[in-house]
């Protein structure tokens, strides 16, 4: 399991925005993937997508990693920020762009207002 972990690091570590999920940031593959990915991709935030269904060392890999029993799983920045029901939260009470905003991570403010506001 070493080679997942230290890919899974390797991945953290390079990538500002990390997102591991079924599918693809264009072709998810599970509804909460396709949440998660489309929140970021509507708010316009610049991110990479690590299909954990290519990878059965990485799908079980990262959920032990994170100490995380699901997918979808969030990293900014290296730290680990959540799953579908967290990030779902954080977008409709504003804790997410606070959190790219302190991490200095771009993104669409005017987007994720239109998020809150479908959601109010």
């Amino acid at each position: 399991m070493t080679n997942a972990k230290e890919t899974i690091q390797g991945l953290i570590d390079t990538n500002t925005v990390v997102l591991f999920m079924k599918g693809t940031k264009d072709a998810p593959q599970c509804g909460f993937s396709s949440r998660v990915a489309g929140v970021l991709n509507f708010m316009g935030v610049e991110f990479s997508d690590v299909n954990v269904l290519e990878n059965a060392d990485i799908r079980q890999g990262i959920k032990d990693f994170s100490d995380w029993p699901t997918i979808p799983q969030l990293y900014v920045k290296g730290e680990f920020v959540g799953g579908c029901d967290i990030i779902t939260e954080m977008t409709l009470n504003g804790e997410l762009d606070q959190m790219l905003e302190t991490q200095g991570v771009p993104f669409n403010k005017e987007a994720a207002k239109k998020i809150r506001e479908a959601n109010a």
